[in-house]
């Protein structure tokens, strides 16, 4: 039997426990490294932050909104609307501030619109039907994936991930 009573509230948990990931990793390298690059071609530490949490106030916003469609705007556009001021942080602390709050303002945002609102379609980036729900998995998978990166920087840094001192009890 499943704790949660909706899928929403399920995915909402998948949401919280990712964000939280990523928010550990990124406690766990030391501000002056936020400008790490593992390649030229890459995003810094802090770059990859500020995008999850650009993404993030996105995502939510636009799947919440009754009329809510990806192609709408444009990337640039999107970010514009939802996420000014967000290139601006750079602290560690500012960072992981931002990655709490815009997490908590997007569950309530998401909770509000409710399970039925998540279950309709939405247009997505590539033109596309699918349901606002696969969308906030979409979103989830995106923040595991950039978690990923911040653990690689951290193992180039000389540091071990947050997620393997977890699971080595440490």
């Amino acid at each position: 039997m499943s704790d949660f009573s909706t899928l929403l509230e399920e995915t909402l948990e998948a949401w919280a426990y990712t964000r939280a990931g990523f928010a550990d990793e990124l406690r766990g390298i030391p501000e002056a490294e936020l400008d790490f690059k593992p390649s030229p071609q890459s995003r810094s530490i802090s770059e990859l932050a500020q995008h999850v949490i650009a993404s993030g106030l996105m995502m939510a916003g636009e799947l919440a909104r009754s009329d809510g469609d990806f192609q709408r705007k444009s990337y640039e556009g999107f970010l514009h609307e939802y996420a000014r001021g967000v290139g601006a942080l750079r602290s560690r602390g500012a960072l992981l501030e931002r990655l709490r709050a815009t997490h908590a303002e997007g569950d309530k945002r998401f909770r509000r619109a409710g399970e039925l609102h998540m279950l309709q379609n939405i247009r997505r980036f590539d033109g596309k039907l699918g349901t606002r729900l696969a969308w906030l998995n979409h979103g989830i998978s995106h923040e595991e994936y950039h978690r990923g990166q911040l653990a690689m920087c951290a193992r180039l840094l000389g540091r071990v991930p947050a997620l393997t001192k977890k699971i080595q009890g440490g």
